[in-house]
């Protein structure tokens, strides 16, 4: 297999993956048929294409020998005749004999439909985020499908075993065979029950690229930049949507603050102490165009995210931040998706505005009734709060805490050096 070859496999994947299998399973019928096939396909060209060279029309060519492995397929399972004269009829001689060569008279066909494009992808998003799968299924087949990430990048981005991954795709999957989903865009009203749960796989896998839970790493940029492009993909497909534009204008804003996040060595930055000269203005520009659209409508949950990260994008300091408009957004946010992380982002928010003492009445509630057990974020704003208070053995118990219950390398180094300075 010759590097150039690799290369440009990888490139035809990534860009092209998710129309690829989109249309495999809408010739198909078969959702985990089409995404096999599809993989079928990418191992045969590695070797192909190192032997013959790219085909001019790489795309045709991977479509046109996944559907050969289809018949194959169909050939294989006597029970489906029919359907495999349906498929073998829509491929000429040369198609169905290598996969390689395109008949005279036929350079030009798109090996699908045009018009058909945007409902493949659409389609494919919602079948990868069905609410028959768990979660972790769903973002594992959704960066599997749509992204056309392998399964070893996905199980290096996530921190799990090369296996964990490869079941998890396995069982969504059956799952969805033998829940009998079928590959179509859903009816206006189920578009609107489940587009909640595609933006909600988007979300885990951008926070996860922004903020690694656990590992040595404070930022995964290309697990969110694939979220990014996922979300640009579905603002394209649903531009009526204004909570796919807040999603992606979340994402747009958080990730132009990325290269002033860390340090030459990797270390965390905190917000106070970051080069706001780094900040990726394009990004943001993009984010708040994304921002105008979603708040055509209304702002609902991540646009208001959204909205608040535009407040930080648009204040030259910390200080200069509006804070004051940052609680109201929080405050805002918590009557329409209340969960602890929103109540706590509000008591930072309270304590740039108002003062640490509000903030820690809040935090304290928060304490008394066991939210977020378990968690580093709790003990680690108290900390902060309790510095800006001088309570200083105190502090550093409960920033001492963050760091043993943070999973992170790199946050919890933060933690400790705090907790250090309080000597």
């Amino acid at each position: 297999m010759s590097e150039a070859a690799r290369r440009a496999v990888d490139a035809v994947w990534r860009i092209e993956s998710a129309r690829i299998v989109g249309a495999l399973a809408r010739y198909t019928g078969d959702f985990e048929l089409a995404e096999d096939v599809a993989q079928e396909a990418v191992a045969e060209a590695l070797v192909g294409w190192s032997r013959d060279g790219t085909p001019d029309n790489p795309v045709g060519w991977l479509l046109a020998t996944a559907r050969r492995r289809a018949i194959d397929s169909f050939r294989r399972r006597s029970a489906r005749d029919d359907r495999y004269a349906a498929l073998a009829g829509q491929l000429g001689e040369g198609e169905a004999a290598t996969g390689a060569l395109t008949p005279a008279g036929r350079q030009d066909e798109l090996p699908w439909d045009p018009d058909r494009i945007d409902d493949d992808i659409l389609a494919l998003m919602f079948v990868a985020c069905h609410p028959v799968l768990a979660p972790e299924a769903k973002v594992a087949l959704t960066l599997r499908t749509v992204g056309g990430l392998g399964s070893e990048e996905i199980a290096r981005a996530f921190l799990v075993p090369v296996p964990t991954v490869q079941a998890r795709i396995t069982r969504a999957k059956k799952t969805i065979a033998a829940a009998r989903v079928p590959f179509a865009v859903p009816s206006a009203q189920q578009r609107r029950e489940r587009l909640g749960g595609v933006l909600s796989v988007l979300y885990v896998i951008f926070t996860e690229g922004s903020t690694a839970t656990a590992g040595d790493d404070l930022l995964r940029t290309d697990l969110a930049y694939e979220a990014i492009r996922l979300a640009r993909m579905l603002a394209a497909v649903l531009p009526g949507e204004p909570e796919v534009h807040g999603l992606l204008a979340l994402f747009e804003l958080t990730a132009a603050r990325f290269p002033a996040r860390t340090g030459p060595d990797g270390e965390a930055v905190l917000l106070e102490d970051q080069d706001r000269r780094l900040w990726d203005r394009s990004a943001i520009r993009r984010g708040l165009a994304a921002l105008a659209a979603a708040s055509k409508q209304g702002l609902g949950p991540y646009g208001l995210q959204a909205a608040i990260a535009a407040c930080h994008a648009s204040a030259s300091s910390v200080a200069e931040t509006d804070w004051d408009r940052i609680v109201v957004l929080y405050e805002a946010l918590g009557r329409i998706m209340p969960s602890p992380v929103v109540e706590l982002n509000r008591a930072v928010a309270v304590a740039m505005a108002g003062g640490p003492q509000r903030a820690l009445d809040i935090v304290d509630e928060m304490v008394a009734t066991d939210r977020l057990p378990g968690s580093h974020l709790l003990p680690g704003v108290r900390g902060e709060l309790l510095t800006r208070l001088g309570r200083t053995a105190e502090a550093r118990a409960e920033l001492e805490l963050a760091a043993r219950l943070c999973r992170n390398a790199r946050e919890r180094a933060v933690l400790l050096r705090k907790a250090a300075a309080l000597l």
